[in-house]
């Protein structure tokens, strides 16, 4: 499946790479895999929602949210390899900063899961740990970071 193609038919425009907030790179390609930092839900240079999911933000925002953090690694991939080269997308980690008693961190981070699949098919389905955050940088309410299989 070419990830572009896959892009254009659901009427995605790969974003611009959000910059560093810190002394990192989006994405390093080190032998056969590329490392995305932790990206956050990004629109025009501005964080998407601020909030803690089971708080100001709900379970269907957080998922949106997610998905735009996973848009945004792919833009971090595609700054470093192009994205007909990846061959699987190996592991997933999303935090979400939630409130205390929110429970579905796991399905906060299908959002994320479910677009990767949609972009890459089969090579998409990877391996996940979600994690529970009491916060994350500027108040994001969702922080998503990638492990992605490449070949030359």
């Amino acid at each position: 499946m070419d990830p572009y193609a896959r892009l254009a038919e659901l009427g995605i425009t790969l974003p611009e790479v959000n910059p560093p907030k810190g002394s990192y790179v989006p994405g390093k390609r080190v032998g056969p895999f590329v490392f995305v930092s932790g990206q956050l839900a990004m629109v025009d240079g501005q964080l998407a929602a601020t909030g803690k999911v089971g708080g100001e933000i709900t379970l269907e925002g957080a998922q949106d949210l997610s998905r735009r953090c996973a848009l945004a690694a792919v833009a971090a991939v595609g700054s470093v390899v192009d994205l007909r080269q990846v061959t699987e997308i190996a592991r997933l980690v999303g935090y979400v900063a939630s409130v205390p008693g929110f429970f579905d961190q796991a399905a906060a981070v299908n959002g994320a899961s479910d677009f990767l699949m949609e972009v890459f098919g089969v090579a998409g389905r990877h391996a996940r740990t979600t994690v529970s955050v009491p916060q994350l940088p500027l108040d994001a309410p969702v922080e998503i970071e990638l492990t992605v299989g490449v070949r030359d």
